[in-house]
């Protein structure tokens, strides 16, 4: 059974030079572990509806998924430092820019591992924003919040899928910086408070909530222009 969904545009103004900087340790050497993973033929073909991409199943097929949701929130980022809203403080215009930074670096490493192992690559997709003021402060953060939320949460769901040890370590590592965003956006909103680790976030175990990627769709379907499909193994 397949479900169809609707899931930026890559363009960004911002020099992205100040890559160097950013506290992602391990990651542009783990581009190296992957691309020595390939894929079965089975991985390559899910074209079943013409011009509809699927994502695949198994590791290419949760790889695809997470393309899709780092560049949903490059796409959301490079928004809002191209035109930051009225009254922003330096302080909020640095943490955001860095989030910014940090998504597009996330991003491109998708691309280029998935490249890397397989022909299946997840194209440059569309999103929309029609519930958000871009010059609002409040409707910037709510927006950055419920992306970064989801983002963790998709990744703690979806790392029970991964079978290869070296995507997995990658995921840990890319995770684990969403939710040092989520905590910031969350400060930003609620300064002082422990809304940083929310309940709505944190379960009674002490852990980061796990979202099927089912409930993420559902999540982020009203960013999402263009629409593709994905078999129910690994992802569903």
């Amino acid at each position: 059974m397949k479900k169809t969904i609707k899931v930026s545009s890559q363009g960004a103004t911002l020099d992205t030079s100040r890559r160097n900087f950013l506290k992602l340790s391990g990651i542009g050497l783990a581009v190296a572990g992957l691309t020595l993973v390939g894929c079965n033929d089975d991985d390559m073909e899910y074209m079943e509806n013409p011009g509809i991409f699927d994502l695949g199943s198994g590791d290419v097929g949760i790889l695809n998924y997470a393309y899709a949701l780092e560049q949903l929130e490059a796409d959301f980022y490079t928004k809002v430092v191209n035109s930051f809203y009225s009254g922003i403080s330096n302080a909020e215009k640095e943490i955001l820019t860095d989030l910014y930074h940090h998504e597009v670096i996330h991003r491109d490493f998708f691309k280029a591992a998935i490249s890397a192992a397989t022909q299946n690559v997840l194209p440059t997709l569309e999103f929309q924003y029609p519930n958000v003021n871009f010059n609002d402060r409040a409707s910037v953060l709510a927006t950055a919040k419920a992306l970064e939320d989801t983002g963790v949460a998709a990744y703690n769901a979806a790392g029970k899928y991964i079978t290869n040890p070296t995507y997995l370590v990658v995921a840990g590592k890319i995770v684990s910086v969403e939710a040092r965003h989520a905590a910031a956006i969350r400060d930003l909103i609620n300064p002082g408070t422990a809304a940083f680790s929310g309940d709505d976030v944190i379960n009674a175990n002490g852990l980061d909530v796990a979202k099927e990627p089912k409930e993420i769709v559902m999540a982020a379907g009203g960013f999402i222009k263009t629409p593709f499909t994905w078999k129910e193994q690994g992802i569903n």
